[in-house]
C-alpha cells in the first residue's frame, strides 16, 4: 500500500528519488545539499544552481504585502547560495497566479524581486508565467559560481567540530521571514580568512536542520541551549524549531574557535556569532533530541 506524504515526511520522500535521478558526468554535487554543483571543462570555477518557491498559505498568506513576498523569494534562493559560500548572478521567474489576482499586486512582487536582486547584482533574465486555479506560487531559479576550493558542503563536518550560528533564532511568526538578508557577504569572508568544513543555512530551523547536516557528515552532536542566539520576545523551543531563520549554520576546527571570535566582532560588530555545540562521532554519543522545525508533509506541524 502506498503511503500519503503526510505519513512519509519530506525528508524520506525525497531520499527515495534522490538516487534515481538521471545524472552526467559533469554534476560534482546532485540533489540533496543547499545547491546542485556542475563543471564545465576548462572552467576555473563551478556553476551553482538552485530552485526555490514560496505558496500562498504556506509561506504567506493573502494579507502579506506583495514587494515582501516578492523580497522574500529572492532571497530564500540567495540563502543557499550564502550556504554553499557561492554567488549568484542570474535568476529566472516562475508565476502561477489566479486570474483575480491584479496588476498592482503582480507589480508590487516583482518590485519585491527587483529590490532582492538588485542587492547582490543579480540579474533577473526571464521565466514563465501561468495561471491556476489553486494558491499563487512564486518559483525563482537562480544560476552562479563559486570557486572550486570555496565551495562548502553539508558533508564534510568533522567529530570534535565546533557548531556556530550566525545573527539570532526564532521570531519568523513576527515577519523576520519576509525582511531578512541572506548571508552572502558572510559566507564569503567566512571562506576567505578560514576552514570551514560544513555549512548549511536555517530554513526549516535548528531542530529539523541541523540533525540534517549531522546525518550528512555521518556524525552526532550536542548542543547548548542556554547558548542558543534567541530573538528577543521569543522561548528556547521558538528558537529551535519556528524555522526561516535564514541563518547560516557552521562547523569548524575548535582551534580556529578564539581567532574567528575575535576577528567576526571586527568584520561583523552589529551580528552575532554564538557556539552553540560540536559535532561528535555516532558511536560516542547519540543526537540530542531537539523540537522539530518545519517539515514539509509532516503531520508534526
Amino acid at each position: 500500500m502506498t503511503r500519503a506524504l503526510r505519513e512519509l515526511g519530506e525528508d524520506k520522500l525525497l531520499a527515495q528519488f534522490f538516487s534515481r535521478l538521471n545524472r552526467n558526468s559533469r554534476v560534482v554535487i546532485g540533489a540533496g545539499d543547499d545547491c546542485a554543483v556542475v563543471k564545465f571543462p576548462g572552467a576555473k570555477n563551478w556553476l551553482l544552481l538552485k530552485t526555490d518557491c514560496v505558496v500562498e498559505e504556506v509561506h504567506f498568506t493573502k494579507e502579506t504585502n506583495a514587494r515582501a513576498v516578492g523580497w522574500k523569494a529572492m532571497m530564500r534562493a540567495f540563502s543557499d547560495f550564502a550556504a554553499m559560500s557561492g554567488i549568484p548572478e542570474f535568476a529566472l521567474i516562475t508565476l502561477a497566479a489566479a486570474g483575480k489576482k491584479t496588476e498592482s499586486w503582480v507589480g508590487e512582487l516583482y518590485r519585491g524581486l527587483n529590490r532582492a536582486a538588485a542587492r547582490f547584482d543579480v540579474a533577473i533574465v526571464g521565466g514563465e508565467t501561468s495561471e491556476t486555479a489553486g494558491p499563487t506560487v512564486i518559483v525563482v531559479s537562480v544560476a552562479g559560481f563559486v570557486e572550486r576550493h570555496r565551495c562548502l558542503l553539508r558533508s564534510n563536518g568533522k567529530s570534535n567540530d565546533d557548531l556556530f550560528v550566525t545573527g539570532e533564532l526564532g521570531g519568523s511568526i513576527r515577519g523576520r521571514h519576509l525582511r531578512f538578508v541572506a548571508r552572502i557577504d558572510e559566507a564569503r569572508w567566512l571562506t576567505a580568512n578560514f576552514k570551514v568544513h560544513a555549512m548549511m543555512d536555517l530554513s526549516d530551523g535548528l531542530g529539523t536542520d541541523l540533525p540534517r547536516l549531522a546525518r550528512a557528515s555521518k556524525l552526532g552532536f550536542t548542543i547548548d541551549q542556554d547558548a542558543l542566539p534567541i530573538s528577543r520576545g521569543c522561548t528556547v523551543q521558538q528558537a529551535i524549531s519556528d524555522g526561516e531563520d535564514y541563518e547560516l549554520l557552521f562547523a569548524i576546527s575548535p582551534r580556529d574557535r578564539t581567532r574567528l571570535e575575535k576577528f567576526w566582532r571586527k568584520k561583523f560588530p552589529k551580528l552575532p556569532l554564538t557556539r552553540i555545540g560540536k559535532l561528535n562521532r555516532q558511536s560516542a554519543i547519540s543526537d540530542q533530541h531537539l523540537p522539530c522545525g518545519y517539515v514539509h508533509f509532516s503531520q508534526r506541524r
